[in-house]
């Protein structure tokens, strides 16, 4: 029985998408012990998938150095006995813990000068390795082996979290379809399709029965409140549960995974969020503007990409240095429209 320490990344979107070489892992040795060490905030992102025994929290926040804490904290994990550790951040710092630790083996990229905090350094080829995910799953094999077969994530949520999560917000159970709109992105505005697009298709869903439930964290309410600024009040259909919930920052990140997995369909911008989505198998639009769909796309096979592929996109900035967003603003409501309609009837 192996025993893995994996040094995780610091945003949603690429711990959902680290799930995949969490699986890979366990394909190899099923009997395989993977603990990960990762930032507070994703712990219960770890805890709805099945192949990760525990998670560590990280004490220190991202981008801070704190090299004594480091390695205080990697000499108390020495009696975990662990024989790998592989690093997903390619930063200086986060090779310090497995290091402390006298991990036998330290697997990574060789990203910021780590000689010598790591043993199993690999060379990242970028146009070899073009996904996330990708540069995620080499590192379960050795250097240089074929890439094998990458699994989707699949995060497991069980009912009465769900039950536990409507009623801390005081939500009730959708009866119908449900939308849930994601309309942030914590990268920054480039990465942001309109409100008043957002709102429209809530307009358009509702107008058809459906519930619409926009979900983010604190730092999304603004978006999300220009969205509901936008949306009417909806029209009396001879029963509740027809309308908007405005749940940015009143959910935390556990609450709004469960709440998700009840979703019809979930329309999101290249976030976090959306990759939640992508691995509760939700039928999902996934907006890209300033990024790039082939480097972090929805691992999910229903997933309906939405991008524009201007010249000037995608440029990977927060704002957009033309000022003008085309590859946003020109990529209409009723395209996503249009995208809903295509997910099989449920």
């Amino acid at each position: 029985m192996s025993k893995i320490l994996i040094v995780g990344p610091s945003w949603v979107g690429d711990m959902v998408m680290a799930q995949s070489l969490f699986k890979v892992l366990k394909q190899q040795s099923p009997n395989a012990v993977i603990d990960v060490l990762a930032p507070a905030w994703s712990l219960p992102l770890l805890e709805r998938m099945p192949e990760v025994n525990q998670g560590i929290a990280m004490p220190l926040g991202h981008g801070k150095l704190g090299l004594g804490e480091r390695y205080r904290l990697g000499k108390s994990l020495r009696s975990e006995q662990y024989d790998q550790a592989i690093l997903l951040p390619n930063s200086l710092k986060s090779a310090i813990v497995p290091w402390a630790a006298k991990i036998p083996k330290r697997t990574g990229f060789r990203g910021e000068m780590r000689y010598g905090l790591l043993n199993d350094l690999r060379l990242l080829d970028k146009q070899q390795l073009t996904m996330t995910v990708q540069r995620f799953v080499a590192l379960a094999d050795a250097d240089g082996a074929e890439l094998p077969e990458i699994p989707e994530p699949q995060l497991v949520v069980v009912p009465e979290r769900i039950d536990q999560a409507l009623s801390s917000i005081g939500v009730q159970r959708p009866e119908g379809k449900l939308l849930v709109l994601c309309p942030g992105a914590e990268y920054g505005p480039a990465k942001q399709w309109p409100a008043e697009y957002f709102a429209a298709v809530a307009r358009e869903k509702m107008e058809q029965g459906w519930q619409v439930w926009l979900l983010g964290s604190e730092k999304d309410q603004v978006i999300c409140d220009e969205v509901i600024s936008s949306v009417p009040p909806p029209p009396d259909r001879g029963r509740e549960g027809v309308g908007v919930e405005n749940l940015a920052g009143r959910t935390t990140l556990e609450q709004a995974i469960d709440l998700m997995s009840l979703a019809t369909v979930v329309i999101g911008n290249d976030s976090g969020l959306m990759h939640v989505a992508a691995a509760l198998d939700r039928d999902l639009v996934a907006i890209y503007g300033s990024s790039d769909p082939n480097f972090t796309p929805p691992l999910n096979q229903r997933a309906q990409i939405l991008g524009l592929n201007l010249e000037c996109s995608p440029c990977f900035k927060r704002e957009c240095p033309l000022g003008h967003t085309n590859c946003l603003t020109q990529l209409e409501p009723a395209q996503v429209l249009q995208a809903i309609e295509a997910f099989p009837v449920k």
